[in-house]
């Protein structure tokens, strides 16, 4: 396959491999990289020269192998590199490569290049599962993501020898998508760095009995765009899922759910400590009163065929504005500057009726749910639910309405975080609020 030009042209990146099993992989990666049309240098620590050696790096991007300072020293690769690069990626990254990354330390041509880089960086860990829940390692890449880098989420599955957990290498592809993302952000660059971000996002499933359930037609693209986005954008971002029919980004972690109620409660946990949510999955309004032990048999007999009564689910979204109204008034959740935290942003799937329009629906809703942004979409066959393009209205609670044409819902979702991302400027973050809590009150701060 021959390489396709990009949008606006090739872009600059460097791929930088540290030295872990999962090295072999990024020859994968560059591969998708160099397909995109992307002008790719490797730069290889001498511990990934032990796992994949130059001449493959070189075969795949065309381009001589970066491998220390001192090769072509008049020409200060240690500089020029980072500083040229529209983007810097390591995959995958080592908890040795992120403890070097965290604490400025320049020993290689890589850590230098991180240090010089004034370009979107990504870094794909990588590693065995103690080493990732490893508390050291899990403030590496707190720190990390504080300045704006981009640390993915390790994938769970199979790792070296007969263990399995969380530390997986996500897949080339879902880097690629992530490098994407970051190297198409322009202009927005990171503007939720440092920001938490929960978002909700697929169709709740509420059972009637062991086979058979009331659910609906929502994949969850447009909620998957929207983790991603904000990951791009240099957010931590909790994506709480519900039956996705499309991969969740590897950049975000993952809160699988099943019922509304469930949805409800990782909301509302992931809600607390968070800058931000956007309820974009598509909750069930009702849940049948009772569920059947066994499967329900149908009769011969018309007249015995059961009947479902419902009964209602809780409604999310206001429940997250009435919590947040409650916590302001004890005197938390301010967020600095008597701003309220998390913004909150709703999505309402209507249709018109006789009633009162799609538009009439939406603005009664936004009053209604006394949300902070709701995201007005049309459904019905072929719109909306499903499709990988949608278009949509923004209402936001200060009177402002703008209307984003029919696009893919990537563009729709930087669009909800483009109207987001002013109210969020209010606020303090999440992070430097609990830091500064804990340093006010050391007997009740955190660990």
């Amino acid at each position: 396959m021959s390489p396709t030009a990009p949008p606006g042209g090739p872009r600059r990146v460097v791929l930088g491999v540290a030295g872990g099993i999962a090295a072999y992989k990024a020859a994968l990666l560059l591969r998708e990289l160099t397909e995109s049309g992307h002008e790719v240098t490797v730069v290889p620590t001498a511990a990934a020269e032990r796992f994949v050696g130059r001449a493959t790096f070189e075969a795949l991007s065309g381009r001589r192998v970066a491998h220390d300072v001192w090769t072509g020293a008049e020409e200060v690769p240690h500089v020029r590199l980072g500083r040229h690069a529209d983007l810097v990626v390591v995959a995958p990254a080592t908890a040795d490569l992120l403890a070097r990354a965290a604490h400025g330390l320049a020993d290689d041509l890589l850590t230098n290049v991180l240090l010089t880089a004034t370009c979107p960086v990504l870094l794909a860990p990588a590693m065995h599962t103690e080493m990732w829940l490893n508390p050291a390692v899990q403030a590496n890449v707190a720190l990390l993501r504080s300045r704006g880098v981009t640390v993915l989420e390790p994938a769970s599955g199979r790792l070296t020898g007969a263990d399995s957990g969380p530390g997986r290498l996500p897949e080339p592809a879902e880097i690629a998508a992530a490098c994407r993302r970051l190297l198409g952000s322009g202009a927005r660059g990171h503007d939720l760095a440092g920001r938490r971000v929960v978002v909700s996002a697929g169709g709740t499933r509420e059972p009637l009995d062991p086979v058979r359930y009331l659910g609906n037609r929502s994949s969850g693209r447009q909620g998957v765009a929207l983790a991603a986005a904000a990951a791009a954008r240099g957010a931590h971002v909790t994506l709480v899922a519900a039956h996705l029919q499309v991969p969740a980004p590897a950049a975000v972690e993952v809160v699988p759910v099943g019922t509304a109620l469930e949805l409800r409660d990782a909301v509302v946990a992931a809600a607390a400590d968070a800058d931000a949510v956007v309820m974009a999955a598509a909750v069930a309004d009702f849940r049948p009163a009772t569920r059947a032990d066994s499967k329900i048999k149908k009769s011969d007999d018309p007249a015995r065929d059961p009947v479902v009564v419902l009964e209602r689910n809780p409604d999310v979204l206001a429940g997250l504005v009435t919590a947040r109204a409650a916590a302001q008034g004890a005197g938390g959740g301010a967020g600095g500057g008597g701003a309220r935290r998390p913004v909150i942003a709703g999505f309402a799937a209507e249709t018109g009726d006789e009633t009162g329009s799609v538009l009439e629906h939406g603005r009664a809703k936004l009053a209604r749910k006394g949300c902070d942004l709701l995201v007005l979409n049309e459904v019905g066959e072929g719109r909306g639910f499903g499709t990988a393009t949608n278009a949509v209205v923004l209402l936001g609670a200060d009177g402002t309405e703008r209307t984003v044409p029919e696009a893919s819902k990537d563009v729709v979702a930087d669009a909800v975080w483009d109207a987001l991302v002013p109210m969020l400027t209010a606020i303090t973050p999440a992070a430097d609020d609990a830091a500064e809590n804990a340093a006010e009150n050391p007997e009740t701060g955190a660990p």
